[in-house]
């Protein structure tokens, strides 16, 4: 199984299907995400104020530019910060093109953790989203996912039937 540092893949049960995201983009604008069929998504939850998030966000933009057939990668702020102060700290570090903030809290709600979809027990977290739409699992802090485990967990995953 996938390891990183002190951190594994924690594979969820039961899984459960990801709905749409309202989340906003980093120009502002409010925005529908749902996994595409057949993809595997990475969805990244992270924080300005996380020292481990500067190291996991460019690891992920390095993941994308690696372009691995039917791989998403998005990250998702979950600061309740303006969106002009999230864009400036997503400016001053690689980050993957799909960049969002959550200012709706429906990725994660601090006010009502039994509303969010993801839990954040550490910062930064990556949820895989499978091939059907499901969430397969997650690791906490920066995972080395350009790694031959990481590379090999995300092919096991691509290579699953959607459905």
């Amino acid at each position: 199984m996938f390891r990183s540092g002190r951190s594994q893949f924690i594979v969820e049960r039961p899984r459960n299907p990801l709905p749409p995201l309202k989340l906003q983009d980093m120009s502002g604008k409010d925005v529908m995400l749902a996994p595409k069929p057949g993809h595997v998504t990475l969805v990244n939850l992270w924080a300005t104020w996380c020292a481990a998030c500067k190291i996991d966000l460019p690891t992920l933009a390095a993941l994308e530019r690696a372009r691995m057939p039917a791989l998403d990668v998005w990250t998702i702020c979950t600061d309740r910060r303006d969106i002009k102060t999230i864009r400036r700290y997503a400016e001053a570090i690689a980050m993957p093109r799909s960049s969002f903030a959550d200012p709706h809290a429906q990725a994660t709600n601090p006010a009502n953790t039994e509303a969010s979809i993801f839990a954040t027990p550490a910062m930064p977290i990556t949820y895989l989203i499978g091939t059907s739409g499901l969430i397969e699992g997650y690791v906490t802090g920066a995972a080395e996912w350009l790694s031959e485990p990481g590379q090999d967990l995300l092919r096991y995953y691509l290579d699953q039937p959607p459905g």
